[in-house]
């Protein structure tokens, strides 16, 4: 069993290397090639015929002031629940740094509230849709820890 191991990856390597002439002298072989003609593209257009449509007639009306009429839709809506109106909470924030801002965001991702973030001059404000007031006074304490000075009021939007 010895002398078989022994032996195998000697053979093994020859019949690779074998293989491997045989494969190079087959790519690089001499022979020329008799008809070489450059490729084209051949390629018919197929002249499509103008498909006659019942509605192209009635564009072509010769009626002036006569328009034909439009199909109507009606839509049924069931509204038997009751609507309820959701207060969106502006907390303001004014920040004196980049690192309180981070750690703004950070505070809001970790009480999982949607937010959108508005920049200006005076300082940053926050839209918050949630209607949990007691979870957003739990930021506004939160926040006193990173020294930023925070107020909730409901948003009004001006019209």
């Amino acid at each position: 069993m010895q002398k078989i191991i022994k032996w195998f990856a000697p053979l093994l390597a020859a019949g690779v290397a074998v293989f491997i002439i045989f494969f190079l002298v087959s790519i690089n072989s001499q022979e020329e090639i008799v008809d070489t003609k450059p490729l084209a593209l051949k390629t018919k257009a197929v002249p499509s015929k103008p498909e006659k449509l019942w509605l192209n007639h009635f564009s072509k009306s010769e009626r002036l002031g006569y328009f034909y009429p439009v199909n109507e839709v009606y839509v049924k809506l069931d509204l038997d629940e009751k609507i309820t109106k959701t207060i969106t909470y502006k907390l303001s924030a004014k920040l004196l740094d980049p690192y309180q801002l981070f750690c703004l965001k950070e505070e809001l991702q970790r009480y999982r509230l949607k937010y959108y973030l508005k920049k200006d001059l005076k300082g940053v404000d926050l839209l918050i849709y949630s209607q949990n007031v007691d979870k957003l006074n739990k930021l506004v304490q939160v926040l006193k820890n990173y020294k930023i000075k925070a107020s909730i009021v409901p948003y009004k939007e001006d019209y």
